[in-house]
């Protein structure tokens, strides 16, 4: 018999929502975490697509028709915005991350996905959706305590200044298990009220 994640349909995928930064940016941002990783002796993989995630979730491959359908008029209603990004936090005692200082427009952004989809968004008791509240790149994560110390002794004094124009949002998935993420669909931020319905657009 098979199991119910491989039933079409009943798979269960890793989703995230995410702002993706211009190439150059992530050009940028992989350089550091290269550096960063052969300091500190850190093994993990680093991709070449460094993005700032909004949610992360697990769910059926089945809804994910309906999610798209419903973070649509999300980002239709949304403005573009600048996302500045400025020096290291961390996360005592496992992660270093690039500081987001322009929080304001993620997190109104964050809270609007979270009150139109939220419920679309929650598998079950067990696998509910994650909402990043507090907006990070990520540097290095699950850091050994020696390595989490030593880096932060260092990246606590480093500078790194960035920006970029948030225009769009991507939904990207992975079938649990997997290591590379596809991307589902790119929703542009429009700034369309969200009072127009969308049948009167055309």
């Amino acid at each position: 018999m098979k199991s119910i994640s491989t039933i079409p349909g009943y798979r269960i995928n890793e989703y995230k929502l995410v702002l993706d930064p211009r190439a150059e940016l992530q050009h940028k941002i992989t350089t550091v975490k290269k550096e960063f990783n052969e300091a500190f002796k850190v093994a993990a993989a680093i991709s070449s697509k460094v993005n700032l995630a909004l949610v992360t979730f697990t769910q059926y491959e089945l809804m994910e028709e309906r999610i798209v359908s419903h973070l649509k008029p999300i980002a239709m209603s949304y403005p573009p915005f600048k996302v500045e990004l400025k020096d290291f936090g961390s996360f005592p005692t496992h992660t270093i991350f690039i500081n987001v200082i322009s929080k304001i427009p993620v997190q109104n952004l964050v809270k609007l996905i979270r009150h139109e989809t939220g419920r679309l968004l929650k598998m079950n008791d067990e696998n509910k959706p994650h909402f990043i509240t507090e907006p990070f790149i990520h540097i290095a994560t699950k850091l050994q305590p020696w390595q989490y110390e030593k880096g932060w002794l260092a990246y606590s004094h480093k500078h790194f200044t960035g920006r970029f124009i948030a225009d769009a949002m991507l939904l990207l998935k992975r079938t649990q298990g997997e290591k590379h993420w596809q991307i589902v669909q790119r929703f542009e931020f429009q700034n369309i009220p969200l009072s127009v319905k969308q049948g009167d657009l055309f």
